[in-house]
């Protein structure tokens, strides 16, 4: 029997991701096939491991985005047009 979607599995080394984007993108394909029954029981488990260490991965780099807006935040931008508050009133 013939395997489906065979060359669009899981990489051999777990490696991580290079980006947020490819990560993401990543765990797309893996998402796309668990969610269409391509992949064996044993794959099945494995991408879902996969799936949830990219998850991590992804939500590191929103925080460490996040962590770097607090301070662009907190030393450089200021309330916008404070002076227009006083029109809508």
């Amino acid at each position: 029997m013939p395997k489906k979607n065979s060359s669009a599995t899981l990489p051999d080394d777990a490696a991580a991701p290079s980006s947020f984007e490819s990560a993401m993108e990543e765990l797309s394909v893996l998402v796309a096939q668990m969610e269409a029954g391509d992949l064996p029981l044993e794959k099945s488990v494995i991408a879902y491991q996969r799936g949830s260490e990219l998850i991590k991965y992804c939500a590191n780099q929103l925080n460490k985005v996040e962590q770097q807006v607090k301070v662009l935040e907190a030393g450089m931008l200021k309330p916008f047009n404070v002076d227009n508050d006083e029109d809508l009133a």
